[in-house]
């Protein structure tokens, strides 16, 4: 074959299509809200046309689990009757439903958090054609996501002999190559992520009520150290990835428990904040063999569910008293906090300088990364019921799970 001849049949060849983008987990592919590096620009605003509805599944059961989106798959959970949960498959481009799987599972939470609802919390993981569930009730299960098939399931209630959690199940799998790591039973635990069996379990922290942590854990590395950084009931800690072992912990104040957001992550500072117990960062540094902590700042401002988004150093999220606010990490200063209230949740996701900040009143908002003030560049809503489920956004598409259905927007 000559050289030219190679060239021609080079040029004629179909391109093949790149992947589009996915939405495998809690807080996005990288898990902390932000899209992956490279991604198109977004536009300036919402309005009119700028964000067009393609589809929407309706009169779904309620649920607080965000969607999950592969390259042609659409995830959600629902808990319907009050006795059973849910999981769906849909088409991306149409919404068209592709399989559906079911199990008993409810709890009746308490009279003073019954308006948060009593139904599927946790949002699931999607990982090497898995889909890995955690219902209220403390069950894990592992399905196959092509067909929605049952391939294992680990009761945490059954095999600590514990109780069924107060506020019921909330913490969303993290996995990696050969390992899921969550909450569940009071403590948390490393599973085999393809058979289920437990290969270690640790940080005992239920808090004052039957339950574990309704935050979600994230890898990091801290002081040089690659671990998982696990934010309790009523304790902050990094743990060894191998074996569970606590590397460094700190308690971490807040009412009945309720540390909630997700802690992120700048150099060797985590960052949180809790209701009822504010805003801090917490300086991971070596000491000697092992490690110490150093309490860099704190101020009165509680977060609540809103884990913030990280821009240039930057947190951005909004607080129990529902005004959004900005602090500098490394400092602690606060830089500037809204006149404006929202309402009582967030779910943020961001790209380049860009936020988009889902409103649980069904509004979304989008700003600009702004060190001075609070820039919001348009709003539009997206929803008529509650959204407390977390935003997916894939490329060009967005995907809302409110309480009462799942809808699919597109940008221009």
């Amino acid at each position: 074959m000559t050289r030219g001849f190679l060239v021609v049949l080079l040029l004629a060849a179909p391109a093949v299509a790149a992947d589009p983008p996915t939405w495998p987990q809690w807080r996005g592919p990288t898990r902390d809200g932000l899209v992956p590096t490279g991604s198109a620009k977004w536009p300036d605003k919402l309005a009119g046309d700028a964000l067009s509805q393609t589809w929407r599944i309706k009169d779904l059961g309620p649920s607080y689990s965000g969607p999950i989106v592969s390259a042609d798959t659409v995830f959600t959970t629902e808990t319907r009757d009050k006795k059973t949960e849910w999981v769906s498959a849909y088409d991306r481009a149409t919404g068209k439903k592709k399989w559906e799987a079911s199990w008993t599972g409810s709890v009746e939470v308490p009279f003073f958090a019954a308006k948060n609802g009593s139904w599927i919390r946790s949002t699931p993981t999607l990982d090497d054609g898995r889909l890995y569930v955690l219902g209220i009730r403390d069950r894990l299960v592992c399905l196959d996501a092509a067909t929605g098939k049952e391939l294992w399931k680990f009761d945490f209630t059954s095999e600590y002999k514990t109780g069924t959690p107060t506020f019921g199940a909330v913490c969303s799998p993290l996995l990696d190559d050969t390992a899921l790591y969550i909450a569940g039973g009071g403590r948390f635990v490393k599973l085999d992520k393809k058979t289920g069996k437990e290969l270690w379990s640790g940080m005992k922290d239920g808090g004052g009520m039957s339950g574990g942590s309704f935050s979600c854990p994230v890898f990091a590395t801290l002081a040089g150290r690659k671990q998982i950084v696990v934010q309790g009931r009523t304790t902050l800690a990094g743990l060894d990835r191998a074996t569970g072992k606590e590397l460094w912990k700190q308690a971490i104040p807040s009412m009945r428990g309720m540390n909630i957001l997700t802690p992120t992550t700048v150099g060797d500072t985590v960052f949180t904040s809790t209701y009822g117990g504010g805003t801090r960062g917490l300086k991971v540094l070596k000491s000697g063999d092992g490690f110490r902590t150093e309490e860099t700042f704190t101020f009165k401002y509680d977060g609540y569910m809103s884990t913030p988004v990280l821009i240039d150093g930057r947190a951005y999220f909004l607080g129990r008293d529902q005004t959004a606010t900005c602090v500098d990490v490394k400092s602690g200063k606060q830089l500037w906090r809204s006149d404006k209230r929202f309402g009582q949740y967030w779910s943020l996701v961001a790209n380049g300088d860009k936020i988009l900040a889902l409103d649980q009143k069904g509004t979304l908002y989008l700003l600009r990364a702004n060190s001075k003030e609070l820039e919001i560049l348009d709003e539009r809503k997206v929803a008529d019921g509650e959204t407390w489920a977390h935003l997916a956004v894939c490329g060009d598409e967005l995907f809302v799970r409110d309480l009462n259905g799942l809808t699919a927007w597109k940008w221009k």
